[in-house]
């Protein structure tokens, strides 16, 4: 396709660009009112305490719906959940191809069948260095290292320009279970002196030097399972395939057989194996044979490294687990770190073993666990061979993105672009940034309905938590005589009781008086006295408990 006088190459982040997770990107190429576009990723981010009620929140899709007909196909750069977790929610609605590697669709075939999922999308398989055409892109797939197999950066050109979307990368000489990351091909792409826009990853741009090697982690959980004289647990991420192999691996050397428990786990070891990536490792067993082996002659590997209250490691901890429990000497290692807003509920498992006398090891003891991103170091190499002409940080809060940017000067890129969701960069022909040119915002995933914030009902959730509640129900007739009632119904007040009088009984006194204190006619009024009684409560149990509850209050004219 040539290019023309007007053409140009410009990127939006949907997600991804001021968070960590979330991640969704569009490329779009053409005259500024024509343009088609290409979408990179299509991922996820966890509810926490601010969205109750929400498992998973997911960037909102609708500038790419009102320009659907101009929408090309989807790339995904591989399956974690913050890259890829959104797919069978968003992108049926697109009916157009989604590009991904075999990995990445079994996994997405799995969770379509595990999640119960009716809709579907249209699947084509990628490979490394096999480049493919979708509208005016040319996408060619190189592999990278990073913590789940088969992940991708993507080379994409245009008759005007070319952009490196790196996704989530590191340089490992020696990774577990997948090749190395395709150092060849990235400095080629540098030697052609074409431009080139590097989008690029930067969750670990605060901390210099490399990422450790997976082999370490390896030759550290080699050390700890020898060595361990009764049983071993291992919580890690299930999509991290190459630490499951390095763990199977050290428990075949110590003669101890492994144990998988939690579906995850089941879910992505089953796909490995289909796919070949498991064939020196030992038969993985079911849960069921724990019990079975002796107390130094296994090895279980667990769901739940995030705290996750109904994952494995959770119920064992709880002693709650139908098949498998630890004893005092046995060994839990904790082969990842917590990610943010997790670490209380990982603590509190810890603290559950410990008090039973179970050793637990973490990051903190010993090497068990690699950043699957680049360090400060990583992206300087990658600067140098690739030799960009544009950088636009992605993939972290504003922190990681200001260190990159700052790093990427320091190192002589050319044009360093401060974006942010919402933000429109221009590629080529020429650098330009327009901030907030493209509206953004979130889809809560609640319970099965996908909705904005705004119908969630969330805010709601979180006066209820704070503030509790309080209902009365009554009846007046015409003359404004009560004849039935008042009901109340109290939920989530405290039910304590000092010398005087209780919550309760305050509750009831202040109902009995506002309804002696409107005159009977006004009364028969039901919104007047609705009001009354409504106003009545937050003010006196405002005053006892020191803050205002949701108050509800119906009131019946029969």
């Amino acid at each position: 396709m040539a290019a023309t006088t007007k053409d140009e190459l410009v990127f939006v982040a949907l997600g991804g660009v001021g968070e960590i997770g979330m991640n969704m990107g569009a490329y779009g190429f053409g005259p500024p009112r024509r343009r088609k576009w290409l979408v990179v990723d299509c991922g996820v981010t966890f509810g926490g305490p601010a969205e109750p009620g929400i498992e998973l929140i997911m960037a909102d899709p609708s500038f790419l719906e009102e320009r659907a007909d101009d929408v090309v196909g989807l790339v995904l750069t591989h399956s974690h959940e913050d890259h890829y977790g959104a797919v069978l929610d968003l992108w049926p609605a697109f009916d157009k191809p989604v590009f991904c590697t075999a990995f990445t669709a079994a996994m997405l075939a799995a969770k379509r069948a595990s999640d119960q999922i009716v809709e579907n999308v249209n699947v084509t398989l990628m490979r490394p260095g096999r480049a493919f055409s979708v509208g005016p892109f040319t996408v060619e797939p190189i592999g990278v290292a990073h913590s789940i197999p088969e992940s991708c950066a993507l080379l994409i050109s245009t008759p005007i320009g070319r952009v490196l979307h790196t996704g989530d990368w590191k340089l490992d000489p020696d990774p577990v279970g997948s090749p190395p990351t395709d150092v060849a091909r990235l400095k080629a792409i540098g030697e052609t002196g074409e431009p080139l826009a590097l989008i690029c990853d930067s969750t670990n741009a605060l901390k210099e030097g490399e990422s450790p090697s997976e082999h370490e982690v390896g030759a550290n959980l080699e050390r700890l399972i020898a060595e361990a004289p009764h049983r071993v647990a291992v919580t890690t991420f299930a999509s991290n395939v190459g630490r499951i192999i390095s763990i199977a691996r050290a428990a075949a050397k110590a003669g101890r057989q492994v144990v998988l428990s939690g579906r995850a786990m089941h879910r992505i070891s089953g796909i490995a194996r289909e796919l070949g990536m498991l064939e020196d490792v030992p038969p993985l067993l079911d849960q069921d044979m724990f019990a079975t082996l002796p107390r130094n002659k296994v090895v279980l590997i667990c769901t739940g490294s995030q705290g996750e209250a109904r994952a494995a490691v959770a119920r064992i901890a709880r002693q709650e687990h139908p098949a498998i429990d630890l004893n005092a000497g046995d060994r839990v290692i904790f082969s990842s770190w917590a990610i943010p807003g997790n670490e209380r509920e990982v603590i509190d498992i810890q603290n559950l073993f410990i008090d039973r006398g179970i050793e637990v090891v973490t990051q903190t003891n010993a090497l068990v666990h690699v950043t699957g991103h680049p360090r400060r170091e990583e992206l300087r190499r990658l600067y140098d061979w690739v030799k960009p002409s544009v950088l636009v940080p992605v993939h972290g809060e504003a922190v990681h993105l200001e260190a990159h940017a700052k790093l990427a000067r320091e190192h002589g890129v050319p044009n360093v672009v401060h974006a942010r969701n919402g933000d429109l960069v221009r590629l080529f022909p020429e650098v330009a940034h327009f901030p907030a040119e493209v509206p953004t915002g979130e889809l809560y995933l609640d319970g099965n309905v996908l909705c904005t914030p705004d119908e969630s009902g969330v805010r709601g959730r979180r006066r209820l938590s704070f503030g509790g509640h309080i209902v009365v129900s009554l009846c007046v007739d015409t003359r404004g005589h009560v004849v039935a009632g008042p009901q109340i119904v109290v939920e989530g007040l405290p039910q304590v009781e000092d010398d005087e009088e209780s919550l309760s009984q305050l509750i009831e006194k202040t109902v009995a008086g506002t309804l002696k204190s409107v005159p009977p006619k006004r009364r028969a009024d039901t919104e007047v006295l609705q009001t009354a009684i409504m106003r009545s409560l937050r003010g006196e149990v405002g005053a006892f408990w020191g803050r205002k509850p949701n108050v509800t209050v119906f009131v019946h004219g029969v």
